[in-house]
């Protein structure tokens, strides 16, 4: 059988990573509070709003490109108008008149 080898690098996705990169600075301008909650409640409390600020970070997916529809010409509608032979007149009746 054969085993392959793995190089032990994970892929990160981006929200990992932007939360790699923001709870550094979290803590560096929170060091105030440092003092007043201690160290393992402060980190506690900073991972939670990294993952707070990076929830509402969407992935980027590509576009698909727009195809536009080609528009068809139409031919003009040809008005055909009905030749219809004239009307018979009514004949007028023959009444008296008083």
């Amino acid at each position: 059988m054969i085993k392959k080898k793995t190089t032990g690098k994970k892929e990160t996705s981006l929200k990992e990573t932007i939360i790699k990169e923001i709870t550094p600075l979290l803590t560096t301008a929170l060091a105030t509070l440092k003092d007043r909650l201690g160290e393992k409640k402060l980190e506690k409390r900073i991972k939670k709003a990294a993952r707070l600020l990076v929830s509402g970070i969407k992935p980027v997916t590509a576009k698909k490109p727009v195809v536009k529809k080609k528009t068809v010409k139409k031919a003009a509608k040809k008005t055909i108008i009905p030749v219809s032979s004239p009307k018979p007149q009514k004949a007028a009746k023959a009444g008296s008149k008083k």
